[in-house]
């Protein structure tokens, strides 16, 4: 098989992890994580000696430093920097129409953590495999609690050992209907990961959104290359209709498929899943900086700077990034991205 291309998109504002993410600096660039930034161990966990490619990044302008500082020097990586943010259905695209038409694209989000990299990796390889008999793949993320922060994949017939026909695309439900979903067995969270071959997706696109695929064709013929970047036409893309992958591709097509992915996998989407993908004490508290915690359970506290106590508290968060001071209970950290400083940040 020849190498699996990921595919790494880099975009957003992170605002539900402000202060620390912020929109000149949003989480994919930050260590959350361990040591490594979250877009460098999504780097890593697609090496060469595993089967994979040079990566491809897709990326805005406003990004462009931290992925060229972060990336490094990786021989025959390409950036592509996108001149507006299209949603993913266009980033792909670009990607796609920047490789050959039997490449194997494995698309990953580069804000996600996995704690389980050798699982993410059989995973890829599964996908791929089923990429390259024509299906459009989806991983469906192992479904640990009734999330309704996710979309849900329900599980087909089996196609082979590898995975399985996607029987339904579900949208993010209601607490009961997750409750139910876990019950009945069978359902995975969709957790935007995706491989197909470039051919295949294109085909599907031009089916389905011929006017995206048109729009990002147009941008890219009259685009310009700057080293390992490359630069769509602004004008032209501009004019691209925005729509998610899902939405234009995969609710669509008579090729879905998923394989099952039990890798330890977290979207990082605000800081109670950035705690829950913590190594925690016994009593479920994890702290970072000059902090003494004293009676407290499932605490987080964060800081870069000034020492922080707390005594007897009960999920909240504490966070503080220079001037800027962040607290919340655990059930408000939702809310966190509609604070003044995290919108105008």
């Amino acid at each position: 098989m020849n190498p699996i291309v990921p595919v790494i998109l880099c975009g957003g504002s992170g605002t539900r992890l402000w202060p620390r993410s912020r929109a000149a600096k949003p989480k994919p660039f930050l260590p959350l994580v361990g040591d490594k930034t979250l877009f460098e161990a999504t780097l890593s966990r697609c090496p060469r000696s595993g089967g994979f490619a040079p990566p491809v990044v897709v990326t805005g302008t406003r990004h462009l430093d931290h992925v060229e500082a972060q990336l490094g020097a990786v021989e025959g990586a390409q950036i592509i920097v996108e001149p507006a943010a299209r949603n993913t259905a266009a980033a792909i695209a670009l990607a796609a129409l920047r490789l050959p038409e039997d490449a194997v694209m494995l698309v990953c989000p580069s804000d996600h953590h996995i704690g389980d990299a050798d699982a993410f990796a059989r995973a890829a390889c599964a996908a791929a495999e089923l990429a390259g008999d024509g299906w459009l793949v989806s991983f469906g993320i192992e479904a640990t609690e009734p999330e309704t922060g996710f979309g849900y994949l329900k599980r087909g017939e089996a196609i082979g050992t590898k995975g399985y026909r996607t029987a339904r695309f579900v949208e993010k439900p209601d607490l009961d209907r997750a409750r139910q979903f876990l019950a009945e067995g069978g359902y995975a969270w969709n957790g935007g990961i995706f491989a197909f071959r470039v051919g295949d997706f294109l085909g599907e696109l031009g089916t389905h959104r011929p006017g995206i695929l048109k729009a990002v064709q147009a941008a890219v013929e009259a685009g310009k290359s700057d080293g390992r970047s490359f630069h769509p036409d602004a004008k032209l893309f501009s004019e691209v209709e925005s729509d998610s992958v899902d939405y234009a591709v995969m609710e669509n097509t008579q090729r879905a498929a998923m394989v099952p992915a039990d890798m330890n996998w977290s979207d990082i989407g605000n800081w109670v899943a950035l705690h829950a993908a913590m190594e925690r004490d016994g009593s479920g508290n994890f702290a970072r900086g000059p902090v003494e915690l004293v009676d407290c359970r499932n605490v987080l506290v964060d800081s870069d700077g000034p020492r922080i106590s707390v005594i007897g508290l009960e999920d909240v968060i504490v966070v503080i990034d220079g001037n800027d001071v962040m607290i919340t209970t655990a059930a408000g950290a939702q809310k966190v991205g509609k604070l003044s400083g995290a919108v105008n940040q």
